[in-house]
This record gives structure tokens, C-alpha cells and sequence, in this order.
């Protein structure tokens, strides 16, 4: 198994992805409210190894990747699917390619 970042690293990686999702007011919000509970409660202790913490750190990693993930994905969705139908050469331009152009005077090109 891969090794985890810090905890701090990681909740700090969570509020900012709530602070990106709710803006300057996420401090009040329950989420935020949760996420600091579920940190502050599973904080390292003394012991030697605890089973709990290691499964609590894991799960908040694993959220900080899911809310990564939406807000990337909903970046790409709103970059390529919200202007409708485009021409063939906005659409090939997209990808970085051109259409071909016909050389000489054939007479059906624009």
C-alpha cells in the first residue's frame, strides 16, 4: 500500500477544497464543522499503533481524492460540454488538429 501524507496535510487539503466549493464562508457550514470534529478526535495519541487512527487517516485521504476528483471533473465538463454544437473546425481545433484545405480552385470550397 502506498504510503499517506501527514493528517494535517490532509485536512488542510480538505478545507481547501470546501473553501473552493462554498467560498469564504465554508467555516459555518456542517461539513466543515465534521471534518474538523472527525480530526480533532482522531489525533495522534501515545500510542504505540492504533488500528482506528490509521483507518480514519485513510478515509480522510480517500475523501480529499473524491473532492478533488468532482472539482476537476466538473472543470473539464463545463470547459468541453456547455456550448452546444459546434463546426468541424472548432471541434478539430479542440483536439489540436486542422482540416485539410483544398489547394486550387475546385469550385465548392467557401
Amino acid at each position: 500500500m502506498a504510503t499517506l501524507s501527514s493528517p494535517l496535510r490532509v485536512c488542510r487539503g480538505i478545507l481547501k477544497e470546501l473553501r473552493s466549493l462554498q467560498g469564504p464562508s465554508y467555516k459555518n457550514s456542517l461539513a466543515y464543522s465534521y471534518v474538523m470534529e472527525q480530526f480533532r478526535k482522531n489525533k495522534v495519541t501515545g500510542e504505540r499503533y492504533c488500528r482506528a487512527q490509521q483507518e480514519a487517516h485513510h478515509d480522510s485521504h480517500t475523501y480529499l481524492c473524491l473532492l478533488s476528483s468532482t472539482r476537476n471533473h466538473l472543470i473539464l465538463h463545463n470547459l468541453y460540454h456547455t456550448k452546444g454544437e459546434r463546426c468541424p473546425e472548432e471541434v478539430a481545433g479542440l483536439v489540436g488538429l486542422r482540416l485539410p484545405t483544398q489547394p486550387g480552385g475546385k469550385g465548392w470550397e467557401k
